[in-house]
């Protein structure tokens, strides 16, 4: 089930997008102790925002690929094992950011940013992962 190219476009530009704001403020974040603590605290705070802004626009193309990819998807029963573990990371980053900025205390935050972190940075590869499976898939698909 290829997504439209302009949509994939846009879905790799604004996943990439989180990836590095991410990344990026991971390193801000560490810096924040340094002799220039409050620059990095700064460029980390900006990071964040762009990062939210990011996921802003990544949770519109999700709400867009459920009928226009995932629904058809699962009704044909193509690339469901990839397809079933992009949802649930995917779900598992909205649901860590709602704790984060919702209900992110001292006791918790570390666990909901741990989680948040790690399964941020997993998520490239099991779009590399996903994506060369349907294109395998797809490819072996039998011509009409």
């Amino acid at each position: 089930m290829r997504l439209d190219p302009k949509v994939r476009r846009t879905v790799y530009a604004v996943m990439a997008a989180l990836l590095v704001t991410g990344v990026a403020w991971i390193v801000a974040d560490a810096l924040k102790d340094s002799a220039h603590g409050e620059a990095w605290q700064q460029v980390a705070s900006n990071l964040l925002m762009c990062h939210g802004g990011a996921a802003m626009m990544m949770l519109m193309l999700l709400g867009a690929l459920v009928p226009l990819h995932i629904g058809r998807s699962w009704r044909a029963g193509r690339n469901l094992t990839t397809g079933t573990a992009m949802a649930t990371l995917n779900a598992t980053l909205v649901v860590t950011a709602f704790g984060l900025y919702y209900l992110g205390s001292d006791a918790t935050r570390p666990w909901w940013s741990g989680v948040h972190i790690g399964v941020g940075l997993a998520l490239p590869l099991l779009v590399l992962i996903h994506v060369w499976s349907g294109r395998r898939l797809r490819d072996e698909r039998p011509r009409r």
